[in-house]
């Protein structure tokens, strides 16, 4: 294996974070130009509520993922596409490719309003009306983006809420929000953050 000065090492994973950053406001400038309602979901999402609160604890992700609804889904490809995105689909994931030689990591994934992203998920995902603007582009809101993480309940999505949880945007208090199976997973996120 080749070894690269830590000078390059670090400038490579800064380009690969500021590709990731472009990427989600290319996206969602081609959506709101369009006037397609979306929201910024996933791991850019929780970024952007923990930033709010500690910069210190924001954690990078190396994907885009952006809850649109079914019916919009014509009108999204024809604005993404505009904007150098190509549609594509991968292991029944819809996404666009950040060029037409781009790889499925290189890609924005879509997940659709009030459909379960999996056939055995507790809740279907919220809507994209459960959003705000906290920065240049729509995000879901936190409570909505929490539900999500507590349906789909994989390893990075418990390290989310475990992040979101560390800097107080999530209590105990917040079990009382959800239906039974999200408030027991919660619970357990909030009794050891740190796991």
């Amino acid at each position: 294996m080749s070894t690269v000065t830590d000078d390059l090492l670090w400038e490579r994973m800064n380009r690969a974070v500021e590709t990731i950053r472009q990427r989600l406001e290319r996206a969602a400038a081609a959506l709101d130009s369009a006037g397609i309602p979306y929201a910024v979901v996933g791991g850019n999402a929780v970024a952007i509520y923990v930033g709010l609160v500690d910069r210190g604890a924001v954690r990078t992700t190396r994907d885009v993922d952006l809850l649109l609804r079914r019916d919009d889904l014509e009108r999204a490809t024809a604005a993404l596409e505009k904007a150098g995105f190509a549609a594509a689909e991968s292991f029944g994931v819809t996404m666009f490719l950040d060029g037409p030689k781009a790889l499925p990591s290189e890609a924005v994934h879509i997940v659709f309003a009030g459909e379960r992203v999996k056939a055995d998920d507790p809740l279907a995902s919220p809507d994209v009306a459960e959003s705000e603007r906290p920065t240049t582009f729509q995000v879901l809101t936190l409570e909505a983006l929490v539900r999500m993480k507590l349906t789909s309940f994989r390893l990075k999505d418990q390290v989310h809420l475990q992040d979101l949880v560390r800097v107080g945007l999530v209590d105990a208090t917040w079990c009382d929000r959800f239906p039974t199976v999200l408030a027991e997973r919660l619970r357990g996120i909030v009794a050891n953050p740190n796991a």
